[in-house]
């Protein structure tokens, strides 16, 4: 069986090992890069299963790049756990706020992991994101 192939987007590379880990110990395949354009070049060229995106990042950043997964017709489908030391509360609010003035709205995550998480709670929201 063809393992599960895993876009990890996040601008350091510890935290990007450390997804790494777990996503691989769970039996996913991680594939990483440090920003969102290339993640949106990689995600076009081999479509992923699932996207685990930093919000925070610098450039382009975690936000504008979800999206732009999310308004691509070849990638919106694809799940995205978004993970950031950005409170989610905050971060939907800011998702509402660019709603607001868009004809087609973004829709939430997969999920929203506050920084720092534990490797059991990132196991289990790729889990379910796989489930769907």
């Amino acid at each position: 069986m063809e393992k599960k192939k895993v876009l990890i987007v996040d601008d350091e590379i510890d935290m990007r090992i450390y997804i790494s880990t777990v996503l691989k110990t769970c039996g996913f395949e991680p594939i990483t890069t440090r920003e969102g354009s290339e993640a949106i070049r990689k995600a076009k060229k081999n479509p992923p299963d699932l996207i685990v995106l930093d919000v925070m990042m610098p450039g382009e950043g975690g936000a504008e790049t979800y999206r732009e997964l999310k308004q691509d017709h070849e990638l919106q489908n694809i799940p995205v756990i978004l993970m950031s030391a950005v409170k989610k509360d905050s971060f939907l609010h800011y998702l509402r706020m660019l709603n607001a003035r868009l004809l087609h709205p973004i829709p939430p995550p997969f999920t929203y992991l506050e920084k720092p998480v534990e490797p059991e709670d990132l196991a289990d929201a790729a889990k379910a994101a796989m489930a769907t």
